[in-house]
């Protein structure tokens, strides 16, 4: 029988020492917190950051989905109860109960007119922010009941490139040119303007700066307070769905590329493919919003009570104007389905909407663009200007 050597003996034991020691410092490691963050999942999360991103300069917005949102302050991690549903901020209810004062407009300045109007920036308030914006009024003599207006509610641009004069230059004239004072919101957050840019689609701060914007117009003298419409791009048209459900002065809407979905169909539509599909853009940070409220009001299959009150597609039958929808079917943004749904439930609701597809277009109807414009001034001359 072979024997070991007695100095093999300690070589043993001094090498499976070496190996306890390594695995009890990289358990002791973890447990302080102190592991690279790079790859410890807690020590990496920080506080959400505002996109760095270039937007593609060849569209008018960059919008992947909803990751510009940040999650509302209203969540049981902090030992908050969490909101009854027709308290939730979110609410269609909570909404329409809120006041929307808006401010005298103020001009900030003159910008070189256009073909058949004067622009400025000008600012106004919301929720004590100073929101800027880009304002046009038509040449000539003004109505006598004043000029109609067209609220002009841009799409998903990161809100730290955002620029009041940038984007949606031909889209913004199309109105002005056709008549109407012109207004587009930068929104809290987006250039200039003050407050924090929390997003869309988990906080209602968007939807309150455009409908304080609207009360700020029907005070201005120039502008008819009873013929006002509201044109929405994307995340815009999301914006505009809620306005008008909420606010019953607004005449008509049009939407182009919208995200008009209920919030059980966008889970369906738009956000769950993405994470399937394991798309980095879409970090655990920017889920959070989402996370928290399905943590205190559980998943739309299991509470579609709540999910529903947060969703303008359950108060149709309340618009307070027709609706008329613009859509490519090869959208890589919004998908047409979001469109076609809305459609059919708002016919389903007894409203009026007229609704166009345009096939092999993109996100921004580049190819059919003034076509879709057209379109557009034309529902506004009838629904908001009373032309026959």
């Amino acid at each position: 029988m072979q024997h070991k050597h007695p100095f093999d003996h300690w070589v043993t034991r001094g090498f499976a020492l070496l190996i306890f020691g390594l695995l009890l410092g990289t358990v002791l490691w973890d447990v302080l917190g102190v592991a690279d963050p790079t790859t410890n999942p807690v020590a990496a999360l920080t506080a959400p950051q505002r996109s760095t991103s270039t937007p593609d300069p060849n569209t008018s917005e960059n919008e992947g989905g909803p990751v510009e949102d940040t999650a509302l302050p209203v969540d049981s991690a902090d030992g908050l109860k969490p909101l009854a549903i027709e308290e939730h901020p979110m609410s269609i209810t909570a909404m329409r109960q809120r006041t929307y004062p808006g401010s005298t407009i103020t001009f900030e300045e003159t910008l070189d007119p256009g073909t058949t109007y004067n622009q400025y920036v000008v600012s106004y308030l919301s929720e004590g922010n100073k929101i800027f914006a880009l304002m046009s009024i038509p040449f000539g003599q003004r109505p006598a009941t004043g000029w109609p207006v067209v609220v002009f509610n841009h799409g998903y641009i990161p809100p730290n490139v955002y620029r009041t004069t940038e984007r949606y230059v031909d889209y913004f004239a199309a109105f002005a040119n056709a008549g109407y004072i012109t207004f587009k919101s930068d929104y809290r957050g987006h250039g200039f303007s003050e407050g924090n840019p929390g997003g869309a689609y988990s906080s209602p701060d968007y939807v309150v700066d455009v409908l304080n914007a609207v009360a700020s117009l029907k005070a201005y003298p120039d502008a008819d307070a009873n013929r006002m419409g509201m044109w929405g791009h994307s995340m815009g048209g999301y914006i505009t769905l809620r306005a008008m459900v909420i606010d019953p002065s607004i005449k008509a809407g049009v939407i182009w590329g919208g995200v008009i979905a209920s919030y059980p169909d966008l889970f369906t539509l738009w956000w769950r493919p993405r994470e399937v599909n394991n798309d980095t853009t879409i970090t655990p940070e920017r889920r959070r919003w989402r996370d928290r409220m399905i943590e205190d009001y559980g998943t739309p299959e299991e509470n579609p009570e709540f999910w529903n009150a947060i969703s303008a597609n359950s108060y149709l039958a309340d618009l307070s104007g027709p609706i008329q929808l613009h859509h490519s079917t090869t959208d890589e943004t919004v998908p047409i389905a979001m469109s076609d749904v809305l459609y059919g439930q708002i016919l389903e609701a007894g409203g009026l909407v007229e609704y166009y597809q345009y096939i092999g277009d993109d996100h921004d109807i580049t190819y059919n663009l003034y076509t879709a414009l057209a379109r557009s001034v034309a529902f506004f001359d009838v629904w908001v200007k009373g032309v026959q």
